[in-house]
């Protein structure tokens, strides 16, 4: 109600509710439109008259789910009249973080910043390198992959959530030890309890929720005898073994406890087709809003994994925790079958993990500090390594003669396949150089007109090899003027699938053989392979460690569990282990995080869609470095556009639709399983991530990141 002056005069003020969330205590205040932000918080404290930091309070409008920050700004530029109810709230809350190795941490964070500034914040606690290639996401129940979802996450029960992982809620108690469910009894069969040292619970750490200087506060020490105190990093007077938490937080997330399959799947979502696959990019939390303003509330279940696939200058001296989460998040996406492998792929997988889990356990002494063994040696190396390639470039040109153009020639088999069409492979004599594979009837013809000349360039190589049979191939998808075109080519031996392996690799990056990395590429292929054979040699004497209790369900996805006996897994992979068995534990982790990026599948986010002017649903990929027009349920690629084609992208938010500005034409659609800021997110973080330099000094440009993920031109 308007307030009458003495002389009957309207001045325009009005009362405004504003509750205190932290003592449950409502305030009314006589305010006009005029009074800034920063003025109503001055009046509020002081009638509330009590002494305390208020600093990180901030006004919360419940209605608008909006933060009114801006401390200069008025109540009538953000539109607050006498109708509105506020909140006095903090900005910093709790928060139940589960990292990509399972492991859930009670955390504090901004809840009034960004995700993106979120995520930063959590990621400098946490001790992981380049923020920008994470995000967090909420949780899907297995129901979500079923349908499309039309409503938000945060729509759902909250109440039935809640109680749904109360069964899971970690806590330390006095000694250090994992304390498991909310009436705090010890549950040690509870696969987060147990230390990647061993099975005392009393090595795997909780982060404690609270505020600085407070007990249960992350800035606080933790020590095993309980004692918490705030000495700034110091050990609590009087503890003779007290562990700095800084540093056994460090090492829990560095070497992550061992989590049964039948455990983990539980917080795990399985897609079983690509439509599933695509619904799981929902959850997604958009980077340019806060965590209130979607619906995140003090106390929830978040997720932090890496969202985009493109990981920056991954260093073993500096990145022991992010390689291990990186790991992690590769193991059980391979697990989970939310990414296929072939059967000797998977025994692979297997051997690694075992060797990583050998390492972990301590076995073989010293091996397992890997990351910090001859620092110093590693850094000259790598530093020498990089300078000889960049002086050097690819050994395939002479040195005496640097305008050579590489060149690979060889006799290869050719097919186009054709549905319901029955066609044998020809063999021809092939030379690619450059963007170009020209087919010859032989060798003695080469110097003639060939017979079919097919250009790469922008090209998808899909490995198409099984070890046991003797067979190399690859499977291409060429860019086409209807679409994307398949041919398939086969090789004689390793070395010659290798070669034209990398180079094709090379082509659909929009590079040629020329580029100084395509030695290394041919090289990563052949140690790949190498891991994969399971050949047993007298030399290599194949034998289960009395140390690793393999349980073969742990080691390979169900899919695979079923095909093949569980004692001929254990043999195959124990196999395939005498391969990497002399791996340090960082080695072995990098291996297999090599070997992920190696699958078909690796990189690719897909989205259900609908392109402008049609009405057939279709699948969406968004790779670092291209978009791919998908069939819905083969997943076969139709038409492929790279991001250096791109002039621009944008959402046109009237009707909910992202429009890419390739130089071959526009390309518009609508998003049916996300919403359309999600995949406009998604491009624009890869373009963002492109532009990282080679300075290891450069700074976080969080503002381009906005700039190139907002929507807007």
């Amino acid at each position: 109600m308007a307030y009458l002056g003495g002389a009957d005069l309207v001045d325009g003020s009005w009362e405004l509710n504003i509750l205190v969330t932290d003592l449950q205590v409502e305030r009314t205040l006589r305010v006009n439109g005029e009074l800034h932000i920063g003025g109503v918080m001055v009046r509020l404290v002081e009638a509330l008259d009590i002494a305390m930091d208020w600093s990180d309070h901030a006004l919360w409008w419940p209605e608008k789910t909006r933060w009114l920050k801006r401390s200069r700004s008025t109540l009538d530029q953000y539109g607050v009249q006498a109708d509105a109810r506020l909140h006095f709230t903090p900005m910093h809350k709790s928060m139940r973080v589960q990292l990509p190795d399972l492991q859930i941490m009670d955390m504090r964070v901004d809840y009034s910043s960004d995700v993106f500034n979120a995520v930063m914040g959590l990621c400098k606690e946490l001790g992981i390198r380049h923020p920008e290639e994470l995000s967090l996401m909420k949780k899907m129940d297995k129901d979500d992959l079923k349908k499309n979802i039309k409503e938000k996450l945060n729509q759902k029960d909250k109440k039935k959530k809640k109680d749904k992982y109360d069964e899971h809620n970690l806590s330390v108690n006095g000694n250090g030890s994992i304390l498991h469910n909310s009436n705090n009894s010890l549950d040690r069969t509870s696969p987060y309890n147990r230390s990647p040292m061993g099975p005392s619970p009393s090595n795997t750490l909780q982060h404690m929720p609270g505020t600085p200087g407070t007990p249960g506060s992350p800035y606080n020490t933790l020590s095993p005898n309980g004692n918490l105190s705030m000495m700034n990093g110091t050990l609590s007077p009087g503890s003779m073994y007290s562990l700095s938490f800084e540093s056994a937080m460090e090492s829990a997330l560095a070497h992550s406890p061992p989590v049964s399959t039948k455990d983990a799947l539980q917080y795990l979502v399985r897609p079983k087709s690509f439509i599933e696959k695509a619904r799981i990019n929902y959850a997604w939390l958009d980077s340019s809003r806060s965590l209130m303003e979607q619906g995140v509330r003090d106390g929830d279940f978040c997720l932090l994994k890496f969202k985009f696939y493109n990981f920056y200058d991954l260093s073993p001296k500096y990145d022991v925790v992010r390689i291990n989460q990186i790991y992690e998040q590769a193991k059980w996406s391979i697990i989970s079958e939310e990414l296929d492998c072939t059967e000797e792929e998977a025994m692979m997988f297997g051997a690694l993990q075992v060797q990583i889990q050998l390492q972990s356990g301590g076995v073989g002494g010293s091996d397992v500090i890997d990351g910090s063994r001859d620092e110093g040696r590693d850094d000259i190396d790598a530093a020498l390594s990089n300078l000889q390639e960049s002086l050097e470039g690819s050994s395939l040109a002479s040195p005496g003669d640097i305008t050579k153009v590489p060149e690979l020639a060889d006799y290869v088999k050719f097919l186009k396949p054709k549905k319901f069409t029955l066609k044998s492979y020809k063999r021809y004599w092939c030379t690619f150089r450059d963007t170009n594979v020209a087919f010859y009837r032989s060798q003695e013809d080469a110097n003639g007109t060939p017979i079919n000349r097919i250009n790469f360039k922008g090209c998808e190589a899909h490995p198409d090899v099984n070890l046991h049979h003797g067979k190399y191939g690859i499977k291409l998808y060429i860019p086409a003027s209807e679409g994307m075109e398949e041919i398939w080519l086969r090789f004689d031996d390793e070395e010659q699938y290798c070669k034209w392996m990398a180079a094709c690799k090379l082509v659909s990056k929009g590079k040629t053989m020329a580029d100084a990395s395509f030695d290394s590429e041919v090289q990563s292929l052949q140690k790949l392979l190498s891991m994969q054979k399971t050949t047993s040699s007298p030399e290599k004497k194949i034998d289960t460690p009395n140390q690793l209790d393999i349980n073969s369900e742990d080691f390979v996805s169900p899919r695979h569990f079923k095909k093949v006996k569980s004692k001929q897994i254990v043999h195959r992979i124990m196999e395939a282990h005498t391969n990497v068995r002399d791996m340090g534990l960082v080695d072995a982790k990098l291996a297999y995080i090599r070997a992920w990026q190696a699958l078909p599948e690796f990189g690719v986010s897909y989205f259900i869609i609908k392109m402008n002017g049609s009405k057939k649903e279709e699948l969406i990929g968004i790779h670092p470095n291209k978009v791919i027009r998908m069939d819905l349920n083969s997943g076969d690629s139709l038409k492929t556009w790279r991001y250096d084609g791109l002039r621009s992208w944008r959402v046109n938010w009237e009707v909910r639709e992202v429009i890419l500005d390739f130089e071959e034409g526009k390309v518009q659609f609508s998003s049916l399983s996300a919403d359309c800021k999600t995949v406009h997110e998604f491009i624009g973080g890869y373009i963002f991530l492109s532009m990282r330099s080679q300075d290891k000094n450069q700074s976080l440009d969080v503002e381009l990141f906005h700039k190139l993920t907002g929507g807007r031109l």
